[in-house]
């Protein structure tokens, strides 16, 4: 028996999120450059989506590049900006043939301009398509998300059109860039690291957490099914107890 033949569809995460990790050192492993990694890795991007949206996974969310990503190499930045373009290109006839929608959460207003024109023109295109939601992070940090719907907040309470006895859980959540959306159940980071940098800090508060020492550009549909396998296997309590939960 195959491992996709050993999920239960029943019970398949609604939200996947995923931290993309390890395309500089395979490259490193490889005597090529950090930029080689990236362009490697596009593929297990797709083999990804494709295993999420084949099983019915609704939401699936990758942390592509962090606002700390600006820190690195000049050259290394501008090469994934014209990768992510790139990519963009190529891939909104697929997601537009496999009803994937495609969705960006960040700072996105920090991408360069023609990333960000080709960026909306795709999300734009898909916004019909019901199958899977594909949010890539892009200038994304859970602080600065978190931070900017504070601010959001307070700039109600200040108009009056908010009072702070009514700020919830629930309200705050809708102001994240995730509103409207499921929170992970489940989390998925390659590379053998194990924690989870800055990503969806408020999302993930019950999310389980899967980690493998695979580098990202070795990351394939196998690999994405031992995790919703592993997934399957776990109990989730939300603070109660085994016996309750049964």
């Amino acid at each position: 028996m195959g491992l996709r033949e050993q999920i239960d569809i029943e019970k398949l995460p609604s939200h996947v999120a995923v931290i993309m990790d390890g395309n500089g050192r395979w490259a490193k492993e490889k005597g090529k450059l950090r930029v080689f990694g990236h362009h490697n890795g596009v593929k297990s991007v797709r083999e990804t989506v494709e295993a999420a949206a084949e099983l019915g996974i609704q939401y699936l969310t990758l942390y592509a590049f962090s606002t700390e990503n600006w820190n690195r190499p000049k050259l290394e930045v501008m090469a994934l900006m014209e990768l992510l373009v790139h990519t963009i290109n190529n891939e909104t006839k697929t997601l537009l043939e496999n009803g994937i929608r495609l969705n960006a959460i960040g700072n996105l207003k920090a991408l360069p301009d023609k990333c960000y024109k080709e960026l909306q023109q795709a999300i734009t295109q898909t916004a019909g398509n019901t199958r899977t939601t594909l949010t890539l992070a892009l200038s994304y940090s859970s602080r600065w998300e978190i931070t900017e719907a504070v601010k959001r907040i307070a700039q109600e309470v200040k108009a009056g059109s908010l009072q702070p006895e009514d700020i919830t859980e629930q309200l705050f959540s809708n102001h994240l860039s995730t509103a409207g959306m499921p929170d992970p159940e489940l989390m998925i980071r390659t590379s053998g690291e194990f924690r989870i940098s800055n990503y969806l800090l408020w999302q993930l508060a019950y999310a389980e957490l899967y980690f493998t020492p695979k580098l990202w550009p070795d990351f394939r549909k196998d690999d994405f099914y031992e995790a919703i396998i592993d997934y399957q296997k776990r109990e989730r309590r939300f603070g109660l107890t085994s016996e309750q939960v049964n």
